[in-house]
């Protein structure tokens, strides 16, 4: 198959843009500072060409087929604008990463399956919630329709926003288990920052402002106050994402860093709601059916915390 490969470089200083275009004949994109991941993937797709755009993180390596089995599956109906990778865990590839989205009904997302072993439970194609960005395809058409991702996010939940959006436009989302990247989990940042924390918890409420239907909306402090308590018994045996950030010392840094994202986000919100106004115009799918839809592919308590 034919395609163009195209490299945003969000300022790095360690010559990977520079072996880019010279080493692999890629089409680079020069950011002098880190504008996040959701401008400079907004800027690769206006520079690309093709019917479908994919993505590839700089913390994921695809296996060969995995362009021409997204291209397939993304093209096999034309309700379909989005493409799921098998993703796994880059340490132990025994484990999924991810194989498509699911979300909790306070906002937070995480890959279907993370964590299992790969026993061929995920090896069949089928539709799911939307694509992880960090190895996702979409259909141009879509973007074009919908618009891109949501700059404000920068990074972290943008891809649950801009598949939460495509599927209320009324696009399908396909898995597609024979396309294979493995990743490296939180390497951009890392699992233990605070940034990462402020980000996910910023944008898990600005998600649920812009795009849930009110009959969520009104409940998501009851699911939110949910998972923190499924998430500190976890931590009280040791187990779950709390142990990034070990000790008295550790969980109160959890805590500043979700209050800081929280405040973020409450100053935000007026930029929301006139978001959310905006939804309006591509909106295909009933406040009902975007709520049965999520409730649908809804994480289990246990799952997200």
């Amino acid at each position: 198959m034919t395609f163009e490969t195209i490299v945003v470089d969000n300022g790095s200083s360690d010559g990977s843009a520079d072996l880019a275009e010279s080493g692999f004949g890629a089409k680079v994109i020069r950011n002098q500072e880190n504008r996040g991941f959701c401008a400079a993937n907004n800027q690769g797709i206006e520079a690309a060409r093709g019917e479908f755009v994919a993505l590839l993180n700089n913390d994921a390596e695809a296996e060969p087929d995995w362009l021409s089995e997204l291209a397939r599956a993304c093209g096999s109906r034309s309700d379909v604008g989005m493409a799921a990778s098998k993703v796994l865990v880059w340490e132990d590839p025994r484990r999924i990463d991810k194989a498509g989205h699911l979300i909790f009904p306070d906002g937070q997302n995480r890959g279907r399956g993370t964590g299992a072993l790969d026993e061929g439970q995920f090896d069949r194609e089928e539709e799911v919630l939307w694509p992880d960005g960090c190895a996702a395809m979409y259909r141009r058409r879509m973007l074009e329709e919908i618009g891109g991702f949501d700059e404000d996010f920068f990074a972290y939940g943008d891809d649950a926003e801009l598949g939460l959006r495509a599927r209320i436009a009324g696009w399908k989302c396909v898995y597609a288990p024979r396309a294979v990247v493995r990743h490296h989990r939180g390497a951009t940042l890392g699992k233990d920052s605070m940034r990462r924390l402020q980000l996910i918890e910023r944008n898990r409420v600005l998600l649920a402002v812009k795009l849930f239907p009110w009959s969520l909306l009104w409940l998501n402090p009851l699911y939110f106050a949910a998972r923190l308590a499924a998430g500190a018994a976890m931590a009280g045996r040791g187990e779950g994402d709390t142990v990034h950030f070990p000790g008295f010392v550790g969980k109160l840094r959890i805590v500043r860093a979700l209050a800081s994202g929280d405040w973020q986000a409450l100053q935000m919100l007026p930029r929301m709601l006139r978001r959310r106004a905006e939804v309006a115009r591509i909106r295909r799918l009933a406040p009902n059916e975007v709520r049965r839809l999520i409730l649908d592919h809804r994480l289990k308590l246990k799952e997200v915390a």
